[in-house]
């Protein structure tokens, strides 16, 4: 008798089995996953376990060191690193230096921990270790094949050490208002990279995003935008409010301008976009309110620091690295339920840590409930990328170097 129907099982797919070769093959792989996952343990140490924070660089002044640079700044190294490849078609860290640079970034988190000036200095001298490296790369990259479109962005990297630096030693020197100072210089320095960025992956990203979308790029106010947030920064080190909230002014009013021209209600119902968007728009407003200081309203600085820093920096984080993953990974442009909930909880933990700002009976538990919520995001995210990142892409290609808005 002839068989007239056979159903057979497809075959799955077999496993691809980490590899070293490829998680080291780009350096968004490793930082990506580094920084993230710094965050949330930095985050849960400074709320749940503050006593373990006794080294030299303690309390706060540790806090808002491992925020700004061992995060976010991390995190900004991971993107340009890998974007320089494209640009350039030089890859900056290949290998033996990304592996390098991992491992001056992993001392320098740990050694910052470690109670005595030993640790300290070991810290001290990885932390300018890792940052030179990184600008030193990109240097070579950028100015070895004259990529004349992104000459700021080693200098900018240089800068983002050079502050660091500048806040360690005035941390150990237990100056607080110096510290400050040199704070609010590095959120600057790290807002210029982050407004050069931003501006042109959104309009691009949105573009290739939503057929039909046209939507400008505004590249001449980016310089505006550029010189604007560089002058800011000199003039915090400077120590010259009025030019300092003048210059911060327009570094905050000119991205809120683009978002507008943005078409912003076309990508409500894209996550994929609407995180970038919404992480734009906080990093003008928080831009905004450090002019409003710098001019002399009676804010606390805590105020522009969080709005920059966690509804600026930190919702385009989670945007960035979601986004820019999965298109290097060889995977589809979409997201699934824990993506979009690792939003929505980055927001809630945005929300949450600017309530409890205010005082008031409930800012203890605000301030735990933005904690939870952020360390819940950000595991979200690693679960979900971890296995894809310490893995070769699905097509088993090299991971992928799309076409980049940075070099236009």
């Amino acid at each position: 008798m002839s068989t007239l129907l056979q159903i057979d099982e497809p075959a799955a797919r077999p496993r691809v089995a980490p590899s070293l070769h490829a998680f080291l093959e780009m350096g968004f792989r490793p930082l990506y996953l580094a920084g993230t996952g710094w965050a949330l343990i930095a985050v849960a140490l400074w709320i749940f376990a503050p006593q373990w924070l006794q080294a030299p660089l303690g309390g706060v002044a540790w806090h808002a060191h491992e925020m700004m640079w061992g995060f976010v700044a991390t995190i900004a190294v991971g993107f340009l690193v890998t974007a320089g490849a494209n640009w350039t078609g030089v890859n900056p860290m290949p290998r033996g230096l990304l592996l390098a640079a991992c491992g001056l970034w992993l001392a320098a988190r740990l050694a910052l921990l470690w109670p005595g000036l030993t640790g300290f200095w070991l810290g001290f001298g990885a932390e300018a270790a890792f940052f030179l490296l990184a600008a030193g790369a990109m240097a070579r990259a950028v100015y070895g094949t004259r990529n004349r479109r992104n000459y700021a962005v080693p200098l900018l990297l240089l800068g983002l050490g050079i502050t660091d630096v500048l806040y360690l030693l005035a941390a150990l020197n237990g100056d607080y208002g110096v510290l400050m100072q040199r704070f609010n210089a590095g959120l600057l320095c790290m807002a210029v990279i982050a407004l050069l960025v931003a501006r042109r992956v959104i309009p691009f990203f949105a573009m290739r995003a939503v057929p039909g979308l046209q939507i400008p790029m505004h590249v001449r106010s980016s310089w505006v935008q550029l010189v604007a947030g560089t002058l800011a920064v000199l003039f915090v080190l400077l120590q010259w409010p009025v030019p300092q909230a003048l210059a911060l002014a327009l570094a905050g009013a000119l991205p809120l301008w683009q978002l507008l021209s943005w078409k912003p209600l076309v990508v409500r119902r894209q996550p994929l976009l609407w995180i970038l968007y919404a992480g734009y728009a906080g990093l003008g407003a928080g831009l905004l309110l450090a002019a409003a200081q710098a001019a002399g309203a009676p804010l606390r600085n805590a105020v522009h620091v969080h709005v920059i820093a966690m509804g600026g920096f930190s919702v385009l984080i989670i945007g960035m690295v979601t986004r820019t993953a999965l298109g290097h990974l060889g995977r589809p442009l979409a997201t699934d339920r824990s993506m979009v909930a690792s939003y929505a909880l980055v927001l809630v933990a945005v929300a949450l840590r600017l309530g409890a700002l205010h005082p008031s009976a409930l800012g203890p538990v605000l301030l735990q409930g933005s904690a939870l919520a952020w360390i819940t995001a950000l595991a979200l995210y690693l679960w979900r990328f971890f296995p894809w990142m310490v893995r070769p892409r699905p097509d088993q290609k090299p991971t992928a170097v799309p076409v980049n808005p940075l070099k236009k």
